[in-house]
């Protein structure tokens, strides 16, 4: 149990690892996260499970190298345990067709970053249930984008953009979806698309549920604010939606883009910002 089977390096920093968890594999779901503790010292960590295979039982998640934990997480090799694993924690994305009666739905799926390894289950899960999904993807540079392929082979159409334009068009995600929206006036019926589902840097999502807005597009986005026990008894997770308090791990992690207080979120994100830098011995 918890065994890494594989790793693999997906880019300088990202990498992807295969492990046994047979229980979680079974359950899982599109849109399920699981929290991860590598050793008695750890933190605890959520990731989003990107693969299951439930003959090998296993599941595969990514990550990036960007803190302490993230770091160990990929010094780890094949054979090598991971102490805790827990899931699948959070609800499931709402997979159905988006569409009315004889037309199929059409989703636009975004990924920023390492979000891409996130919206690849769902983008599948939705175009499976019969939805047009035109999918957005968007990394810093051409060596950072990831899993490009696979979001092909579940897309209807890809776009992928980078900030520095080395690879795919130049510009963010967000530029992207301006032009699908700009090129269907706020007045015409029926909208550009049934649902946007967007996932990356708090910033981006928070710029994709403005776009959408004035569109009155159903935008749901997938969040990750720190989390401790995943089970939302200590509160750490909280985030306000609607102006009500939620929780990330129990209450999410999806929540509807056009109600999330985002500055609140961002400024929480921010709150350990010293103790992270303290911890990877900066």
């Amino acid at each position: 149990m918890n065994r890494i089977i594989k790793k693999i390096e997906l880019a300088s920093t990202i990498k992807k690892i295969e492990m046994e968890a047979p229980e979680i594999a079974k359950k899982i779901q599109p849109g399920q996260f699981i929290i991860l503790r590598i050793d008695e010292k750890g933190e605890r960590i959520p990731l989003t499970v990107v693969e299951k295979d439930v003959t090998k039982r296993t599941i595969s998640l990514i990550f990036q190298e960007i803190g302490k934990t993230t770091k160990d997480l990929g010094q780890l090799n094949p054979g090598d345990y991971i102490l805790d694993l827990i899931g699948p924690l959070g609800h499931p994305t709402e997979i159905k067709n988006y569409g009315e009666s004889e037309h199929s739905g059409q989703v636009i799926a975004i990924g920023g970053g390492v979000g891409v390894a996130e919206i690849l289950p769902v983008a599948k899960a939705l175009r499976e249930a019969g939805n047009q999904v035109i999918g957005i993807i968007g990394a810093r540079t051409k060596e950072l984008v990831i899993l490009e392929k696979e979001m092909r082979e579940v897309c209807n159409q890809l776009f992928v953009t980078t900030d520095d334009g080395t690879y795919g068009e130049k510009g963010f995600v967000s530029d992207i979806l301006q032009r699908i929206l700009s090129n269907h006036p706020v007045s015409s019926s029926p909208r550009p698309s049934d649902l946007v589902y967007a996932i990356g840097p708090l910033p981006m999502m928070k710029v994709i549920s403005e776009l959408t807005r004035p569109y009155k597009i159903r935008t749901i986005v997938s969040l990750n604010p720190i989390m401790v026990d995943g089970t939302g008894m200590c509160g750490s997770c909280r985030l306000e939606v609607a102006g009500e308090t939620k929780f990330g791990c129990v209450d999410g992690p999806e929540f509807d883009g056009h109600l999330v207080n985002w500055d609140l979120l961002i400024l929480r994100n921010k709150r350990f910002l010293e103790e992270e830098k303290i911890a990877d011995g900066k």
